[in-house]
């Protein structure tokens, strides 16, 4: 289990062009508020939100990123440490849906493969919509993502969205952690696996004894013929 009562930090990115919602999914999800005014973001912005889930304390640190191209020599170094990602496009905004499969790329080609989900966002303006529900189910599919439908004005669907990549990282901190605490105890079962090399010694009789160095790098093998170890076991 994670150590008790340590806040367990995770800082999350949320991608997508300009005014699909991202500065207003994060304000409505760490300070429950929302407003129609939209502003764009200028670089890069965060707020944190403190949760509890599944027995553990975690404080999420939620980067909005600028999607305006200009800002992609900024906010490209904010993706880094990243530990989750929102990719969000607007029911309302064409443009948006086709360029998921680009934030995608640019996220992985900085931070690798991290857990991600797919967000089609402003779902209550169902009446200007230019994305069919066929067509974003198919797109979820095509970049095998985990797939939410949300209204920030409504406040329909967003902790979901949160909570979920709080989850998976909280199971991804504890199967490291188990895999951690298997290798220990390995070695402290069997002491002499984790070193290849044994020291050669002379006995009380002066017969030096010659010990395996089989599995030893380049460097280790090195050291050993300088000490006359030989890889093979044998008294002379």
């Amino acid at each position: 289990m994670l150590e008790e009562d340590v806040e367990i930090p995770m800082k999350v990115l949320i991608v997508g062009n300009g005014a699909v919602g991202k500065s207003s999914m994060i304000r409505r999800y760490c300070k429950g508020e929302y407003t129609n005014d939209y502003k764009k973001t200028i670089g890069v912005d965060f707020l944190e939100k403190k949760l509890s889930l599944n027995g553990e304390d975690l404080r999420l640190m939620i980067w909005d990123t600028a999607g305006q191209e200009e800002f992609d020599a900024i906010t490209k170094a904010y993706y880094r440490g990243a530990a989750g990602c929102v990719v969000a496009f607007s029911t309302t905004d064409r443009d948006s849906f086709d360029a998921v499969e680009k934030w995608i790329g640019k996220v992985e080609a900085e931070v690798q493969q991290i857990p991600m989900v797919l967000v089609q966002n402003k779902i209550d303006l169902v009446d200007q919509s230019v994305v069919t529900k066929e067509e974003a189910d198919q797109k979820a599919q095509a970049v095998s993502l985990r797939f939410y439908r949300t209204s920030v004005q409504d406040d329909f669907g967003v902790n979901d969205v949160f909570s979920y990549l709080a989850d998976v990282y909280l199971k991804k901190m504890k199967a490291e952690e188990s895999q951690a605490a298997i290798k220990a105890q390995n070695k402290t079962s069997n002491p002499q696996s984790s070193s290849p090399i044994k020291e050669s010694f002379q006995g009380k009789s002066g017969a030096g004894i010659r010990l395996d160095v089989q599995g030893a790098t380049g460097k280790q093998r090195a050291k050993a013929a300088k000490k006359g170890i030989l890889a093979s076991c044998s008294v002379v």
